[in-house]
C-alpha cells in the first residue's frame, strides 16, 4: 500500500521542481526523448524518483548538492530500486545547467543499451 505522505508531498514537488528539474523535464516530458513516456517525481516503494520510465524501466534522478558522491543513502536508494527492475542514472545539477546536450547524449546511450537489438533478416528478407 502506498504511502499517503510520499504521494501528497511528490505532488508538492511536482508544483516546484528546481532549476535543473524542469530543464530535464522539458526534455523528457510528452515523449519527447526517445519517444519514451516518463513521470515526474513518482513514489516507487519508500522512495520518490525525479524521472520514471516504465519501459524501459529508467529511473533518473537529478542529484542536487546535498548529494554526496559517497553517499549510502544512494546507494541504498539505488539498490531498492534496481531489485524492484530499474536501471537508476545520476546526473548533477551541474551536468544538467551546463552540459544538457551531453547528458541527453549520454541517456540516449543508456537507453539504447537496454533495448533489445533489433532482430536481423537473412539475404532472403526473412528473420535470422
Amino acid at each position: 500500500m502506498r504511502d499517503a505522505r510520499l504521494t501528497a508531498y511528490a505532488r508538492a514537488n511536482r508544483k516546484q521542481m528546481s532549476e535543473p528539474a524542469t530543464r530535464m523535464w522539458l526534455q523528457l516530458r510528452a515523449g519527447r526523448f526517445e519517444g519514451i513516456k516518463f513521470r515526474r517525481e513518482k513514489v516507487i516503494g519508500n522512495y520518490i524518483a525525479d524521472f520514471v520510465a516504465n519501459k524501459p524501466k529508467l529511473v533518473i534522478e537529478i542529484d542536487g548538492d546535498t548529494h554526496d558522491a559517497d553517499d549510502d543513502r544512494d546507494r541504498i536508494r539505488t539498490r531498492c530500486l534496481e531489485e524492484q527492475g530499474y536501471r537508476v542514472q545520476r546526473y548533477t545539477n551541474v551536468d544538467v545547467m551546463q552540459n544538457i546536450d551531453g547528458v541527453l547524449i549520454h541517456l540516449a546511450g543508456v537507453i539504447a543499451g537496454m533495448r533489445p537489438p533489433l532482430p536481423t533478416l537473412s539475404p532472403e528478407g526473412e528473420r535470422a
